[in-house]
């Protein structure tokens, strides 16, 4: 005779209805028809809500918190029948404290990695003096790793990259050109005090410092020599500056993007 099969693989399969609302920027995940409205879903029972909103399309590092019937609870709280779940992004005029689900991660370094489709965009957070790594050969494992290991800020235009487990700070660039990322990402963490332009080599992210006019080498050329006094220097890839045409023109982006940023 059959019996009746009670197994928890069995009953795992019971379906749970529950509503989401979803608050201001999240809902550039959506589709135009589910934006600003109550969307109603099923889910196996053990369902976690990070897997839960992220089927909807919306990356687990764009959310500062849920509440699920007014309370707030984690990622790793699974769905229950009939819950109404609101999600808000991260907010920037209300401090939510210990509510946030970023809360009690330590101190926020202001470090980034950036996939493969942001390399202008790396270029320029690096000429305002931030710590950013790229390179365009990394995969989205390698990506997600170096975010975890190093605690760095991943910033990527790939919604699925940001829905890695291992990916707990990052951030969805909306803007599609580069001027206008760097301006975007300025805003989003609020860096225009923490700019400190031309202190990172714009080639491989490394500090650069003065050279004394003893230790000037043959590198320079002659005729520039002539027309400036101060140079830098890359401690990392040895790459030579001066203040020339260039300088001037990487001065005016800079200016830019922080006016731009208020």
């Amino acid at each position: 005779m059959m019996k009746r099969d009670d197994s928890p693989t069995r009953q795992s399969d019971e379906r749970v209805e529950v509503t989401f609302r979803f608050y201001s920027t999240l809902n550039d995940f959506l589709p135009p028809w589910q934006r600003q409205k109550e969307i109603r879903k099923k889910f196996g029972s053990h369902t976690s809500l990070k897997d839960a909103i992220e089927s909807l399309g919306i990356p687990h590092t764009e959310i500062a918190l849920v509440l699920l019937n007014g309370f707030p609870v984690g990622f790793e709280h699974k769905v229950v029948e009939g819950a109404r779940l609101s999600v808000y992004p991260s907010f920037k005029s209300i401090d939510i404290g210990e509510l946030s689900l970023q809360s009690g991660k330590g101190t926020v370094l202001f470090q980034f990695v950036l996939d493969v489709h942001l390399g202008t965009l790396t270029r320029y957070l690096r000429m305002l003096g931030f710590d950013a790594l790229y390179s365009n050969d990394w995969t989205d494992e390698k990506l997600a790793e170096m975010s975890f290991l190093e605690q760095r800020i991943l910033l990527t235009r790939d919604p699925g990259l940001l829905k890695r487990k291992k990916v707990t700070r990052g951030y969805f660039v909306r803007a599609t050109e580069p001027r206008f990322q760097a301006v975007e990402v300025v805003r989003e963490f609020q860096l225009k005090e923490k700019i400190m332009p031309f202190g990172r080599c714009i080639s491989c992210n490394g500090l650069i410092q003065p050279i004394p006019e003893e230790k000037m080498n043959t590198e320079i050329p002659p005729q520039v020599k002539q027309r400036h006094s101060a140079f830098f220097q890359c401690q990392n890839c040895g790459k030579i500056y001066w203040m020339g045409s260039h300088y001037r023109k990487m001065t005016i982006l800079v200016d830019w993007i922080i006016a731009q940023a208020c």
